[in-house]
C-alpha cells in the first residue's frame, strides 16, 4: 500500500518530522511518499492562506497520484480536500476530518488544542464543514508566541499540556492536538491527560489505510464525481492535463 503525504505548506523541516512521526502509524505492508509543497507559506495559519495552500495540494496531486492508493492532506484544517475528493479517484484523507471523526469514537464531546490564536477562525470553520459544531467542546489556542513553528511542541509543551487539562475541565472527553507542528506530540502527552488524546496525522494515516482496504469504487455520479473535461489557462501541466482529462499526455 502506498500513501501520498502531502505538506500544503513549504516546510521541507516539517514535511520531514511528519514523515518520521507518520512511521508510527503505518501497517507493515504500507509505504509513504511525503511531498512538501512548491509554493505557497512556511506555514498556513489563515483562511486566506489555505485558499493558496489548497491550490498547492490540488497541483502536487495531479503530479504525482499516479501509483498511490491514497493521499494524506496534512495540514489540519484540510485545504483543498474536498476539491481533491472531487477531481481525483483515489481515497483522500484530511488531518482535521479524520481526527474529529476519530474522537467522536472515543467520546460524546471533543476539544481542539492549538500552538496559535490565529488559527482559530479557520479551525472553527472545520468544525462546521464535518458538521460536527454540536460535538465540539471547544477551541483553545496558546496565547504566548513562540521563537520557530517546527519547535513548537518542545517551546510550548507546558502550555498545550495545561490548555488539554482545561479542555477537560470543561467538559472535553477526548482533545486533539490541532496542527501539522503538534504531530507525534500525543504519544509524549497521552499518560499527562486524563482523557484519550487524538494525533491528527496518526488518524488521517490509520482512516486512508482502512479506505483502502474497503475498496470502494471511485464515483461516476453524485457530489463526488469527477467534473467534465474543461480547458484551462495558467495552471502546471499536470493539472492542467488533469482538468482536460488529457492525463495520458506526457
Amino acid at each position: 500500500m502506498r500513501i501520498l503525504l502531502l505538506n500544503p505548506n513549504t516546510s521541507a523541516a516539517m514535511t520531514e518530522r511528519m514523515a518520521r512521526a507518520a512511521e508510527a502509524a503505518l501497517a507493515p505492508d504500507a509505504r509513504i511518499t511525503a511531498l512538501t509543497a512548491k509554493t505557497g507559506l512556511p506555514y498556513i495559519a489563515s483562511r486566506a492562506e489555505a485558499q493558496l495552500a489548497g491550490a498547492a495540494v490540488l497541483e502536487t496531486l495531479a503530479a504525482h497520484h499516479s501509483g498511490h492508493d491514497a493521499a494524506v492532506i496534512a495540514a489540519y484544517g484540510d485545504p483543498g480536500l474536498i476539491a481533491a475528493r472531487e477531481l481525483f479517484d483515489l481515497p483522500v484523507v484530511g488531518m482535521a476530518e479524520a481526527a474529529m471523526l476519530s474522537a467522536c469514537q472515543l467520546g460524546a464531546r471533543f476539544a481542539v488544542v492549538t500552538f496559535a490564536p490565529a488559527l482559530l477562525p479557520w479551525y472553527e470553520d472545520a468544525v462546521a464543514l464535518a458538521g460536527l459544531s454540536a460535538r465540539c467542546a471547544g477551541l483553545y489556542a496558546v496565547r504566548r508566541p513562540f521563537q520557530a513553528v517546527t519547535a513548537v511542541q518542545e517551546e510550548l509543551r507546558p502550555d498545550i499540556l495545561a490548555l488539554a487539562e482545561r479542555a477537560v475541565g470543561e467538559g472535553a472527553d477526548v482533545v486533539i492536538l490541532a496542527g501539522a507542528p503538534l504531530a507525534g506530540l500525543a504519544t509524549t502527552l497521552r499518560d499527562s491527560v486524563p482523557v484519550p488524546l487524538v494525533d491528527p496525522l496518526a488518524a488521517a494515516l490509520g482512516q486512508a489505510q482502512a479506505l483502502v482496504q474497503l475498496g470502494t469504487r471511485p464515483p461516476r455520479a453524485g457530489r463526488f464525481a469527477r467534473p467534465p473535461a474543461k480547458p484551462a489557462t495558467g495552471l502546471s501541466g499536470p493539472l492542467a492535463r488533469w482538468i482536460a482529462h488529457r492525463e495520458d499526455e506526457s
